[in-house]
């Protein structure tokens, strides 16, 4: 019956016969089971027709939930992961969680307690549900939304001088422990990425747009290509190639999306990228060997710009900070 219950929730039709077929047990079997899913509340219409069928329908209340193993076990799972969304559903994830467990047969309360995993928050910030919720029902209605937001190092968003922002929304993707919303600004006839955190809205009921297609059409991949200082595409703003003297072997596991070609035992070719030249330079100087540049010459600036930086902080010597900030007049 379980697994009944599972195949009428994948598609809006079923037939009888290929349901019988799907369970392998007769056609008065499913019949019986759906009447028997009828019992419990759960509103299933009967599809006339040649084949005859069924249909599984919203209802009034909430029957009694019904799972297999693998979906209770997933349940579990999910929601555990859920209590670090920075949704504002934390509390409500773990007492659910507390509840599924409870009605869990002793089997499945073995194998989830077998499973045992952490996830690791990434220093997000929390956002309401309720905010969440307004957003979800912008994009969905496709209506403007006006909200007051707050700028970097600011927590209350009507600190910001500037007046409410007019945002076309089209995406709420969540990544790094945050929310991120992706929308056209009519104004200045852009896309722009805002965090649902540092959002206050004013109202979510606001004109009707008609909606647009997102550069390269994956919300993951625009905001990735927003996160490395791309306009277009998912690709770094800056890339450059040096010749690391360092083993490839050495090399390669701190290299994510860079390419690394052996040239010889002791040293490698490496083409990263970053969001800046400086960025770029910095982040190959963290393998503490000889970096000789292959291309381009902004990265050589690069370079010589962070020795020249590095070299005034090096003449400061042991000054303390209320030094150095009369030395800089402050």
């Amino acid at each position: 019956m379980l697994t009944l219950l599972s195949l009428l929730q994948t598609r809006r039709d079923w037939p009888g016969t290929l349901l019988a077929d799907r369970l392998d047990v007769s056609a008065r079997t499913v019949r019986r089971d759906i009447d028997r899913l009828r019992e419990l509340g759960y509103r299933i219409q009967a599809i006339k027709g040649p084949d005859g069928g069924y249909r599984l329908e919203a209802g009034e209340e909430l029957p009694p939930l019904l799972f297999d193993d693998e979906q209770a076990i997933a349940l579990a799972v999910a929601l555990q992961a859920a209590t670090l969304t920075a949704a504002g559903i934390e509390e409500a994830a773990l007492r659910a969680l507390t509840t599924v467990r409870q009605v869990m047969p002793a089997r499945l309360r073995h194998r989830l307690d077998a499973l045992r995993f952490t996830a690791v928050p990434e220093g997000g910030a929390s956002v309401s549900h309720d905010v969440l919720a307004q957003v979800s029902a912008g994009i969905r209605a496709c209506e403007e939304l006006r909200f007051d937001y707050a700028r970097v190092g600011e927590t209350d968003a009507a600190a910001a001088p500037a007046g409410p922002r007019r945002v076309q929304p089209h995406h709420l993707v969540a990544t790094r422990g945050r929310w991120y919303l992706i929308g056209w600004d009519a104004e200045r006839e852009d896309w722009r990425v805002h965090r649902v955190d540092r959002m206050s809205l004013r109202s979510h009921r606001g004109a009707r747009f008609s909606r647009r297609e997102i550069p390269g059409g994956d919300a993951q991949a625009f905001l990735r290509a927003r996160f490395r200082g791309a306009v277009e595409g998912d690709a770094w703003s800056c890339r450059g190639r040096v010749l690391l003297h360092a083993p490839a072997s050495r090399v390669i596991p701190f290299v994510d999306d860079g390419i690394v070609e052996p040239v010889d035992s002791g040293s490698c070719l490496v083409e990263l990228g970053a969001w800046s030249w400086g960025a770029l330079a910095a982040l190959l100087l963290r393998f503490e060997v000889p970096i000789e540049v292959v291309w381009p010459a902004e990265l050589s600036a690069a370079f010589a710009e962070l020795g020249r930086r590095a070299s005034e902080t090096a003449l400061q010597g042991g000054r303390g900070p209320s030094d150095a900030i009369r030395a800089s007049g402050g």
